[in-house]
């Protein structure tokens, strides 16, 4: 009747899930009462295709539950967060590297998000799942019970790119919002340079400047002479972009806003914003970038793409940011986006995941169109 294992440490007492269920059903005592009886529960392993480092776990978790209204069903998401040090690839981290890895990726910023009062604070037309309960594991993990999300794998044309970035844009400048910005990175521009001084520095530049990578096969046909050219010219520039960067306006980020973490509801026009592992502040059209490049990143959308929507989604951004009175121009705003994106997507856009990989067809293929939207990024980082 009851079933929850695949939860394991994650799990929570009969007792504890009734509560929970209470709240979720909106009962003014939350099921402390004993009002609310347990009839059934189970608990599955949710799939998923990405890899993220502090993620440990997704399960959804569904049953039936008595109250004084009479049987009804409850279903929650529950997904399990822990430090990356407890993960296989941290051993893979020089030492001297180690704690500057972890400051990078901390586990702990989605559960104190959900602790918050964000969902409350948001521009209309946001919105994010519903948190019943947060739950620490231990010191270093917790599981976050929330809202199950009824959305749908729907087609994202240009009118729905242009207004997920008017909305990121009002999330950008809102005071309101940025009030929660510190309950996740509250360090400002150093999120630009703490990525150039551990991943770029230590990973991407020293493949970028080696023979090896630009004669993969892979490369060959892709990432023509030009290209490798200008993006080794950006790595020379590296410290001048993060010094204009950090000088570029604040604004609250999402600070991974693709389209996977932007639900759209079966029901309800509303966007659900999902994932907020890197929460906080830095510089202003962060949120941009990855909006436009998220899917061209893991191949479904093509390079062109890029080209069609960004300068219709900048021009809403902006839009966005003054409907919540942010000061900062469309000059300003285009320069610091195309910035990033050069910085945060172009410099990582060889297939250095795939190396070791057969080159088949199909990476071929997506390996072109990431040469193709590296150089459109180059190109208007140039033009900006």
């Amino acid at each position: 009747m009851h079933d929850r294992s695949p939860l394991g440490v994650a799990d929570v007492s009969d007792a504890e899930l009734a509560v929970i269920v209470g709240r979720s059903f909106g009962l003014a005592e939350g099921g402390e009462d004993g009002s609310v009886e347990l009839l059934d529960s189970a608990a599955t392993v949710s799939p998923y295709d990405l890899e993220a480092l502090t993620t440990a776990g997704r399960y959804r978790v569904r049953g039936h539950a008595r109250t004084a209204a009479g049987d009804r069903p409850f279903s929650f998401f529950v997904k399990v967060v822990q430090s990356w040090a407890r993960t296989p690839a941290f051993a893979f981290v020089p030492r001297e590297m180690q704690e500057m890895a972890l400051a990078s990726f901390p586990w702990d910023v989605e559960p104190r998000i959900y602790r918050s009062d964000l969902a409350s604070r948001l521009p209309p037309g946001l919105r994010m799942p519903t948190a019943y309960a947060v739950v620490d594991i231990d010191d270093e993990s917790a599981a976050m019970w929330i809202e199950e999300i009824d959305a749908v794998d729907a087609a994202w044309g240009k009118e729905r790119f242009v207004n997920a970035a008017r909305l990121l844009g009002r999330l950008a400048g809102s005071e309101r919002v940025r009030a929660t910005a510190t309950a996740g990175r509250g360090d400002g521009q150093r999120l630009v340079r703490s990525y150039a001084e551990g991943r770029v520095a230590h990973q991407i530049i020293p493949a970028l400047r080696s023979d090896d990578l630009w004669s993969h096969p892979l490369m060959t046909g892709t990432f023509d002479d030009e290209l490798r050219a200008d993006l080794l010219s950006a790595v020379h520039d590296l410290d001048a972009i993060v010094e204009e960067l950090e000088s570029a306006p604040v604004a609250t980020l999402h600070g991974d806003a693709c389209t996977n973490n932007l639900l759209v509801q079966r029901t309800g026009d509303d966007l659900v914003l999902i994932d907020f592992g890197f929460w906080g502040e830095g510089p202003v059209g962060f949120d941009l970038g990855q909006l436009m490049v998220g899917e061209i990143q893991t191949g479904d959308r093509p390079a062109s793409d890029l080209l069609f929507l960004e300068p219709e989604c900048l021009a809403a951004y902006v839009d966005g940011l003054a409907q919540e009175g942010f000061a900062a121009d469309l000059d300003t705003v285009r320069r610091a986006h195309a910035l990033q994106m050069l910085l945060f997507s172009g410099l990582s856009s060889p297939p250095l995941e795939h190396l070791n990989s057969p080159p088949t067809e199909e990476l071929r293929r997506w390996t072109a169109e990431r040469a193709a939207a590296a150089r459109i990024m180059v190109d208007l980082a140039h033009t900006t």
